[in-house]
């Protein structure tokens, strides 16, 4: 226990048996101030569930412990039926983190109202704060979460033993005077309470009043008090003379029938989709997967592949009627393109078996394609880093050797001695210079780069740009990088 709730704990006196021995006689007033409201600082134990919480709201309820008006002069009067209903909204979410929009929408009361209600179900210890909601400018209000509380001023008045410490405590047994109070108390929280607007507050007063003052009853929501100062729990009070409604209607809701409907949606949350959903199901599928749909409006797609979408057809089938039927290289409006493919297509493929063999034939055309690309891939890689090869060109052979020679001439300290060597290795004259270009740029108009490229590794740029030219260089250069992109192709049309 804290040390704000301690002084509050010692004003709750120990349970005083009656004359006859059975109920509690006195007990004190119910309140639990703010800086009690929180989890942290409640001297109450957290509800096990949403049943045993609701039993400890309708003993809160019908004790008349509890006077809203001694703390305030606005608000209801007493803790009545409407409290109650709120109380049972909240025992039915997990976790409790109620929205006031929410609670509006299921109870019709106004904010005002939600709130009070609210602050009643704290102030009586039956909620605490596990967080409280935000109201920042510009992002949307986060909801307050409480936890459901026992308070334990219900332990004391049923004689309740729990075990533990903290707002952990457990119960574990329970006095014998206190048992029949407790099964009619879960008779009630197994009820459906409804709100109810006739019962004016000044009577739901009066009746608290009188249960304050020893009167019996068990019935709650303004009808009866169920008080432990009393002996029975059957008699009815003045706070109002309307009476339940059979469980049955309560059961369902009012409706004619006590049979819940069948929910029609399926096991994973997500309802069945018509013949519409259909469509646009397999239009976003097909923008999405199709490269040349991209970009296009997808309830056009929809109302073109809506005969394919009608027939069951899914995003593999028709990608394998596509390859089937070929496809464009340029596109230039897609929906129109894929409503010519598409004709005809529910007539050759009728059956799913013939679309099953048609995704098969798909899928092998596929991977033989995802084969070839592996096999351009390792030979480019292996033309790059592998064993180097001499060129076949006679003209490019003289030049390679003579630059082996000035490798090994400068690795020897001197120029070579054989004149043999020397005059193979002789500056080629113009006339040869204008062959190698000539050739070299003919080689270079059909997307072949390895004439030049061949001397760029064996001479280097600068001797390579010396024989061949500057712009026939630089032109072999950018067409030997993109030929690596997989961007752009090279090669006769």
């Amino acid at each position: 226990m804290s040390a704000v709730a301690a002084p509050a704990a010692a004003l709750i006196p120990a349970p005083r048996l009656s004359v006859d021995g059975n109920t509690v006689d006195v007990l004190p007033a119910l309140y639990v101030p703010e800086a009690r409201q929180w989890l942290s600082t409640s001297a109450g134990r957290i509800a096990l569930e949403g049943y045993s919480w609701m039993q400890a709201v309708h003993w809160v309820a019908g004790s008349g412990l509890y006077r809203p008006r001694l703390y305030r002069a606005h608000g209801p009067r007493s803790f009545g039926p409407t409290t109650v209903f709120v109380a049972q909204l909240l025992a039915e979410l997990s976790p409790c983190r109620p929205g006031i929009e929410y609670l509006m929408r299921r109870t019709g009361l106004s904010e005002r109202a939600v709130q009070n209600h609210l602050q009643m179900l704290r102030e009586t210890g039956l909620l605490a704060y596990l967080s409280k909601g935000t109201r920042v400018s510009g992002e949307p209000p986060q909801a307050s979460e409480f936890a459901r509380m026992i308070p334990v001023e219900f332990d004391d008045a049923l004689g309740i033993r729990t075990a533990g410490e903290g707002t952990g405590r457990r119960m574990t047994g329970i006095a014998e005077s206190g048992r029949e109070l407790m099964a009619r108390l879960a008779k009630l929280a197994a009820r459906k309470v409804r709100r109810r607007s006739t019962t004016s507050s000044r009577t739901g007063a009066k009746g608290a009043r009188k249960a304050a003052s020893g009167a019996s009853g068990t019935a709650v929501s303004g009808e009866s008090r169920c008080t432990p100062m009393g002996g029975g729990a059957d008699g009815s009070s003045t706070a109002g003379t309307t009476s339940f409604p059979p469980e049955s209607k309560l059961a369902s809701g009012g409706s004619k029938s006590p049979v819940p409907k069948k929910s029609k949606a399926k096991a994973g949350g997500r309802r069945k989709l018509n013949a519409v959903g259909r469509r646009f199901q397999l239009a976003r599928e097909l923008t999405r997967e199709l490269d040349w749909l991209r970009g296009c409006s997808v309830p056009r797609i929809a109302w073109v592949a809506r005969t394919v979408a009608d027939a069951g057809w899914t995003v593999t089938d028709v990608k394998a009627w596509l390859h089937l039927r070929g496809e464009a290289a340029h596109v230039r409006r897609g929906s129109g393109l894929l409503a010519v493919l598409l004709s005809n297509a529910v007539t050759v493929l009728d059956t799913p078996a013939k679309r099953a063999a048609a995704v098969e034939q798909w899928r092998g055309a596929q991977e033989a394609a995802r084969r070839h690309r592996i096999q351009q891939v390792r030979a480019r890689t292996e033309r790059y880093e592998g064993d180097w090869q001499a060129p076949s060109s006679r003209s490019v052979q003289r030049e390679v050797e003579a630059a082996f020679v000035q490798v090994r001439e400068t690795v020897n300290g001197g120029r070579h001695q054989d004149q043999g060597v020397a005059a193979e290795s002789s500056t080629p004259t113009e006339a040869e210079m204008a062959l190698l270009r000539q050739e070299a740029e003919q080689q270079l108009a059909v997307g072949d780069t390895s004439l030049i490229v061949v001397a760029i590794d064996a001479m280097g740029r600068q001797t390579a740009e010396h024989v061949y030219g500057e712009r026939l260089v630089r032109r072999a250069l950018q067409l030997e990088s993109c030929s690596r992109s997989s961007l752009m192709t090279i090669g006769h049309r």
